[in-house]
């Protein structure tokens, strides 16, 4: 049974229209405003924390792309993490996600390059996954030893890493040492049993609003779309991260099973009676902080050996 502290947390998430003098759960339909969601998603980053000490925060521009490093002050270099940041594709930034990107810098001891892919519905598939490409591909040529470097994300950006180590393996390109996943959305069909259950953090309807502006006139059964359907063989290890009470559960399962069939090292932890994306939030409750130690610790395990 979750904590006491959990449970609060949830309550508050699954009451939270309450505090916005609403009677009812956020609905995201075809009509609902983009740029007000995305509005929401950079003010409610706040929910994330501050800033831990002894962090530092570089942004800069790759061409029209902004991307920012999020560092220990004493970094001694060598190691990296790039960070997917989630958001449905639609949503979500650099600044929206750096508090809990600093989370896992702070526990692992890794610097964190952070990207903002072009978002849909302006931008479908192949956007993000092109920029994503771009930001790996920048890291190695600036000397970056793939050894050394993981790939995290959450949500989304845990589905377009996933989608990325699909692309450089089929091109041939180096893979990152190992991958951290929370929450990630490998199925735009929505086929899981769980996509009927509700979930804390997530408006009604969004999925399947989300995944019609990302993958536009495409089929959402391509692998660098939805990438469950597609040949894991030859992909790092993988550590995911998911509640056991949330709507992408089983896009973690059922992603993990077919990664294990294939021969890949993973490893699925499931937090019962959990929401979405739930490490994020600690130290909220201690469920959540001991999610992010455990990721903290796999980063570290592979980016520093």
């Amino acid at each position: 049974m979750p904590s006491l502290k959990a449970r609060a947390v949830i309550f508050l998430l699954k009451h939270r229209h309450w505090f916005r003098l609403k009677a009812r759960h956020e609905t995201v339909t075809f009509d609902t405003s983009i740029p007000a969601l995305r509005a929401q998603v950079e003010k409610s980053g706040v929910i994330f924390g501050k800033l831990p000490p002894d962090i530092v925060v570089d942004s800069f521009n790759l061409g029209s792309m902004s991307l920012e490093w999020i560092r220990p002050r004493d970094d001694a270099g060598g190691s990296a993490m790039l960070y997917f940041h989630g958001g449905g594709y639609v949503m979500g930034s650099h600044r929206s996600h750096r508090a809990a990107v600093a989370k896992f810098v702070a526990g692992s001891g890794v610097p964190a390059l952070v990207f903002d892919y072009r978002l849909a519905p302006e931008h479908p598939f192949p956007a993000a996954l092109d920029d994503a490409l771009a930001a790996w591909e920048w890291l190695l040529a600036r000397g970056q030893d793939p050894a050394r470097a993981v790939f995290a994300g959450d949500s989304a950006g845990g589905g377009l890493l996933l989608a990325a180590l699909l692309a450089l393996r089929d091109k041939g390109r180096p893979l990152p040492a190992a991958a951290v996943a929370l929450s990630p959305w490998t199925d735009l069909t929505s086929s899981g049993p769980s996509y009927q259950e509700s979930d804390p953090l997530a408006p009604d309807g969004c999925w399947e609003v989300f995944s019609r502006y990302y993958a536009g006139e495409r089929d959402r059964r391509e692998p660098l779309i939805s990438p469950l359907f597609g040949d894991l063989q030859g992909l790092p290890p993988l550590l995911l991260h998911a509640g056991g009470a949330e709507i992408m559960r089983d896009d973690a399962i059922s992603f993990a099973a077919k990664a294990r069939a294939a021969g890949v090292e993973v490893r699925l932890e499931l937090g019962e009676g959990m929401f979405h994306c739930y490490p994020a939030v600690a130290p909220l409750f201690p469920e959540a902080t001991a999610a992010l130690a455990d990721c903290c610790a796999f980063i570290r395990q592979y980016a520093r050996g």
